[in-house]
């Protein structure tokens, strides 16, 4: 353990008032959180320790972590370093050899003391005054740097809900406009003259609006709970999914949207697969990003795979493959990034902010998501999924 602010240790004017203190050298010793810390804190103080009763000091022992500010004030670029704050000039010694260089330069500081306080501004030159023991500075410099902390911490907190609201809103498009065709779908089948034919197409489009409204309604609860949140991080509820049951009840939603584009669905995924451990509502909503994606860049009789890889005894790989423009190199990155568009986008619909969900998402399920080249032509997106053990 480090000593604290008032922790501070002390040479033959230990107890003195604050104006004989004036009258010592004042010093800070910055290390780190190594273990190699504490050898260094050591040998300082045996050192320092050893010396005659005519020589007076104040040592502190500081920890960078914990005090940045400092560290930028004294301009330091290595642990552990020794500041002589007091008197001025201020010098620091930095390395691994701290206790040689003290040694050399000891008795030219217990000089330089002596001649400082000799003077009638002797008494003005501590540093330490504004910035050391019992020091208010350094109070108010702690308390400022974790406030700002804490403004960023709450920044980052908005940011967060008003990005997982634009996603949200996004995403409810996608049941929203499923829903609505299949309402339009039962209005204009009412005049169908083989009634049992129009009962079972009946029942079937009530089925499926059901299903995109239960969607929805997921997603506006998951909204509120959002806006109840006091960090940025995604709540998940991960149970045991089969993953291509869910894979392929997604597909055959969209397969009336890949017969519009005349595109090639190519459908790569084996029964036998571990389940895996995730949130089905939020891993749907990947998968319905990443292949509205695909059915969007793809050109008309373009071709789009779907496919799922036992990548290892503890990873599931899911791949969404298109044949479209690709991404830009320098762009791969960018994409994941929230309401960042490419030139291509700009004047379509969209918040650009569905990759920025996905990858939200994988992160939250402790998986990786990512962009390669399908070749020459078109991107293939890729994320990982624990699987359930």
């Amino acid at each position: 353990m480090y000593p604290s602010d008032s922790d501070l240790i002390f040479g033959e004017d230990k107890g003195k008032s604050i104006e004989q203190t004036k009258k010592s050298l004042q010093l800070l010793l910055f290390v780190d959180n190594r273990h190699s810390s504490q050898k260094n804190i050591l040998e300082i103080k045996t050192y320092l320790q050893s010396l005659t009763r005519d020589y007076q000091f104040q040592l502190e022992v500081l920890e960078i972590s914990k005090y940045p500010h400092l560290v930028e004030h004294f301009k330091l670029v290595a642990t552990p370093s020794l500041v002589k704050v007091n008197p001025a000039p201020q010098q620091t010694l930095a390395g691994s050899d701290l206790t040689a260089q003290l040694q050399k330069w000891w008795d030219k500081w217990q000089h330089s003391l002596t001649q400082n306080f000799d003077t009638e501004t002797g008494a003005k030159d501590s540093i330490l005054e504004t910035c050391l023991p019992s020091s208010e500075l350094i109070r108010l410099s702690d308390d400022i740097f974790q406030l700002r902390q804490e403004v960023e911490n709450l920044q980052q907190q908005l940011d967060f809900k008003d990005q997982m609201l634009a996603m949200l809103v996004h995403d409810l498009r996608n049941p929203l406009t499923a829903a609505s065709i299949a309402v339009e779908t039962i209005e204009l089948a009412m005049n169908e003259v083989d009634q049992e034919k129009l009962f079972q197409l009946q029942k079937k489009l009530c089925k499926q609006a059901k299903k995109q409204f239960k969607v929805m309604n997921k997603m506006i609860t998951d909204l509120l709970e959002t806006s109840k949140k006091t960090n940025h991080q995604l709540n998940i509820i991960p149970i045991k999914v089969n993953l291509p049951s869910l894979c392929n009840d997604l597909l055959n939603s969209f397969s009336e949207k890949i017969k519009i584009k005349n595109q090639y669905l190519v459908k790569d995924i084996p029964q036998d697969l571990p389940a895996v451990y995730a949130d089905p509502e939020l891993i749907y909503q990947v998968l319905v990003n990443l292949i509205e994606n695909a059915i969007k860049y793809t050109p008309n009789q373009g071709k789009i795979t779907v496919a799922i890889l036992h990548k290892t005894t503890q990873k599931i790989e899911v791949s969404v493959i298109d044949t479209g423009s690709g991404i830009p190199p320098e762009k791969k990155e960018l994409i994941f990034d929230g309401h960042f568009r490419l030139e291509r986008d700009i004047k379509q619909e969209g918040y650009g902010i569905g990759l920025a969900l996905c990858r939200q998402v994988i992160n939250a399920h402790y998986g990786q998501i990512w962009v390669d080249d399908n070749g020459n032509q078109g991107s293939c997106f890729r994320f990982t999924l624990p699987v359930y053990l």
